[in-house]
């Protein structure tokens, strides 16, 4: 109960049908997804990264990565894929290790790489994630038929022997966020807080929160940090992640402040020092997409 005290809005949870999208970039998005998602790729990756808990890397950049834990109660799953295919080629490798049923579903947001392979991973578990749009202020888990049952905000359950928390960070990479931490595994789910190695897509966040969490993240007892797309990371990449926010939301906040334009803090945005990261600009995912990104948000406050 100690993790995002300071948290600025209080996290919902939401069941997967509701979503819906804020800006024409999650729309493009969308449209860039579905057709990465036809093409026929490489084979995921599945690595063992703790007691029985495991990280699915997806080869489809389009796909989000997933975590699951398999035990005799029952199988954890966290962030589902694109689609019903993605979801399939999940689930394909799930039961390669066992045939128990998945009983949860933890989406870490609510965009659709991450949630759109619910129905075919988990078809009667119970999903838990946030809710979008906000709607009341308090926090439910929906089941598939609809059933809806009360679960706190900070989410801390037991598993066949393992601990699972539910983090809610607040408004970062998204309005509404949530991290799984699996203590015994040293290991976290962070979905799309932190992706290895490349610029992340913004969406209607908080900056500042966003950096927070990471930094709470970077305290934690953890060595696996399972990233919403690419390679597993650790506590080196995250730092570096976490990094080139940061100097993004110095340099942006400075140009804000002396009155530059959108055009002009662009031109002037200097991001040499993180010129390793991959940078995708069919997904508004680049430097100058960032800064826009956050630049819209010190808008919106004043």
């Amino acid at each position: 109960s100690q993790y995002f005290a300071g948290s600025k809005t209080p996290p919902q949870l939401y069941n997967s049908s509701m979503r819906r999208f804020p800006h024409s970039a999650l729309a493009a998005f969308l449209v860039l997804a579905l057709v990465l998602s036809t093409v026929t790729p490489a084979l995921a990756a599945v690595h063992k990264i703790g007691n029985d808990l495991y990280a699915y890397i997806s080869e489809n950049d389009a796909s989000a990565n997933s975590t699951f834990l398999v035990t005799p109660e029952g199988i954890l799953v966290v962030d589902t894929g694109l689609n019903e295919r993605e979801g399939r080629k999940l689930l394909a490798e799930i039961r390669k290790i066992s045939p128990a049923p998945v009983r949860y579903i933890i989406n870490t947001h609510y965009h659709p790489d991450h949630v759109g392979g619910n129905n075919i991973v988990g078809p009667g578990a119970i999903i838990i994630s946030n809710e979008y749009p906000p709607s009341q202020q308090r926090a439910f888990t929906y089941s598939v038929d609809g059933t809806k049952i009360s679960f706190p905000t900070r989410a801390g359950f037991q598993l066949g022997g393992h601990e699972i928390k539910v983090l809610f960070p607040g408004p970062a990479h998204t309005l509404h966020d949530a991290l799984v931490y699996f203590p015994e595994e040293h290991a976290i789910a962070t979905g799309d807080l932190f992706l290895n190695g490349s610029c992340p897509a913004m969406d209607e966040g908080d900056m500042e929160n966003w950096i927070d969490a990471l930094d709470e993240m970077l305290k934690m007892p953890v060595e696996t940090f399972v990233p919403g797309h690419f390679e597993v990371g650790n506590k080196e990449q995250l730092r570096h992640f976490r990094d080139y926010l940061a100097a993004l939301r110095d340099q942006v906040a400075q140009l804000f402040r002396s009155g530059a334009s959108l055009e002009q803090m662009q031109k002037k945005l200097d991001m040499s020092m993180y010129k390793d990261l991959r940078q995708y600009p069919q997904y508004e995912a680049t430097f100058t997409d960032n800064a826009a990104a956050y630049y819209h948000q010190l808008q919106q406050r004043k």
